[in-house]
């Protein structure tokens, strides 16, 4: 099964970034000294592990419906590619995406099961998927996608008491039956013995798309910059913990105090980089019409911040559905005309070093 494997250790001389490390079971309890290190994390790095999250079973199966559904011959997948206009549900081959303004191509394949699909079956809602996504839809991406809602609901919750907005004010945002860009994702990316350059990578430096992110992976390669910075440093993944991470979203919502980093991948490092790199991931993202700005006008601490920030930063004037199609798009290699085409598909992090 992939990611569990006999997998040589993360090395320990390459440069990694320190997450702080939230317990979940805590935050369930409204733990404060818990929610103010969560509170900390999301403000400085908008990263930090998640243990005791519950999900690791689920977790495991999907990495088996990833790796039964990667099996599949490429037309075949193909016949479920999530196209080029601004789609992220269904099939994405290697090479289809840039990672870079100068056009450099992505490695990774993966599939994306949209929310809404996952909670609705048999019935549909976006779109068809492969004979083993739908094989494994009842068993194991459906459960898979319940359970990470409820972890990332709760952190957002916990997150939105804190930037004192009144209760459930965020989760109104993240509505189960409003059709959104939430979407389950088993990613691949082949063996890179030989490393890789500083300018090319897996999946090209980016934030998220959405509002908060639920990582599972076993093998080293997730990067991120560190603020201030621009430099790269890894992030050591630990048996059992989650990794997660803060989005556009939380970040345009919070007026800039949630923090959504920036973050890349490239190949394991060291003698890790001779094997297959899986991960699995969930997204939260709110509902298709809801219009990503700053909720000042419901807190105060908010309110503050925007008052601070340059006039209108963090005004979009976009819905969460056209700004997920734009960053898509935007990506896609089939749709680029030049440099300015990735620029276009930038997030709250825009800047020469995401180039």
């Amino acid at each position: 099964m992939p990611g569990l494997l006999n997998l040589p250790p993360f090395p320990e001389d390459v440069p990694t970034h320190p997450l702080l490390v939230v317990d979940y079971e805590l935050i369930l309890k409204r733990n404060q000294a818990e929610i103010d290190k969560l509170w900390k994390a999301a403000t400085e790095l908008g990263f930090w592990y998640l243990k005791n999250h519950g999900v690791e079973d689920e977790a495991a199966q999907m990495f088996e419906m990833g790796a039964e559904t990667m099996k599949l011959p490429l037309d075949e997948k193909m016949k479920y590619e999530q196209g080029d206009d601004g789609i992220s549900f269904g099939y994405k081959a290697a090479g289809a995406n840039a990672t870079d303004e100068t056009g450099a191509l992505d490695t990774v394949e993966f599939i994306n099961v949209a929310k809404d699909d996952a909670l609705a079956w048999p019935g549909k809602v976006h779109r068809e998927y492969p004979s083993a996504v739908n094989a494994r839809m009842e068993s194991t991406i459906k459960p898979f996608v319940q359970k990470s809602l409820g972890v990332n609901n709760t952190l957002l919750a916990v997150l939105g008491g804190k930037l004192g907005l009144p209760e459930g004010t965020l989760e109104k945002l993240h509505l189960f039956e409003e059709s959104s860009g939430s979407e389950a994702r088993c990613i691949k990316n082949p063996p890179r013995p030989g490393g890789i350059s500083e300018e090319k990578a897996a999946i090209g430096a980016h934030t998220d798309f959405g509002s908060l992110s639920f990582l599972h992976n076993r093998l080293g390669g997730l990067q991120v910059m560190v603020p201030g910075t621009t430099d790269w440093q890894y992030v050591k993944p630990i048996p059992g913990y989650a990794i997660c991470n803060l989005g556009d979203a939380m970040s345009i919502f919070s007026g800039g105090i949630l923090r959504s980093n920036l973050h890349r991948v490239v190949p394991p490092p060291k003698e890790q980089g001779y094997f297959e790199r899986w991960s699995l991931v969930f997204f939260t993202r709110p509902g298709y019409s809801v219009v990503l700005r700053p909720l000042s006008d419901e807190s105060p601490v908010i309110a503050e911040a925007v008052a601070n920030a340059p006039a209108g930063k963090y005004d979009t004037g976009a819905t969460a559905k056209d700004w997920f199609a734009r960053r898509i798009k935007n990506q896609r290699i089939k749709n680029r005309t030049g440099p300015e085409t990735w620029r276009a598909s930038r997030g709250t992090e825009h800047q020469p070093s995401a180039y």
